[in-house]
């Protein structure tokens, strides 16, 4: 063995305190804790109680919007069917008044045709109607007791 001296002890825990001097230290962070965690739960609850308010009123003013869009909706929904209404009526007034469009512009076609024939043959028909009238004027004096069986006729 030998004989020199052992080693020295590890250190410990250093010099001895009371208990309550030590707890003092302990208790007073206990208490900061205390304190900081009651600070958080005041404003986190007035931070909820504002966001729950939002929200409300963030609720009413959608259920609003969705009324108000509903009946923006209705009232469009009711226009377009007016709308259409109008629209089938118009395109039955055109299609009716297309047809009478042109049963009126064959009518004029057929007048048109009429006149022309009316102007081509215009001269021989008055030809033909001053030699009527000559036929006829004759006819009454043969009938009135003139005699014309010695004229010439050209």
């Amino acid at each position: 063995r030998s004989a020199a001296a052992p080693p020295p002890p590890p250190e410990t825990f250093g010099a001895y305190t009371k208990a309550s001097q030590e707890n003092n230290g302990v208790t007073a962070m206990i208490n900061m804790l205390i304190q900081e965690l009651d600070k958080e739960m005041t404003v986190a609850e007035a931070e909820e109680k504002d966001a729950q308010e939002d929200y409300e009123t963030m609720m009413q003013d959608s259920a609003e919007k969705r009324a108000a869009d509903s009946k923006s909706i209705t009232e469009k929904e009711a226009a377009k069917a007016d709308t259409e209404a109008a629209l089938q009526q118009h395109q039955d007034d055109k299609a009716a008044t297309a047809k009478e469009l042109s049963a009126t512009l064959e009518f004029i076609a057929s007048l048109h045709a009429e006149c022309d024939w009316i102007l081509k043959y215009h001269q021989v028909r008055q030809e033909a109607r001053a030699s009527e009238i000559d036929a006829l004027g004759k006819a009454k004096a043969v009938l009135s007791g003139a005699d014309f069986s010695l004229l010439q006729t050209s």
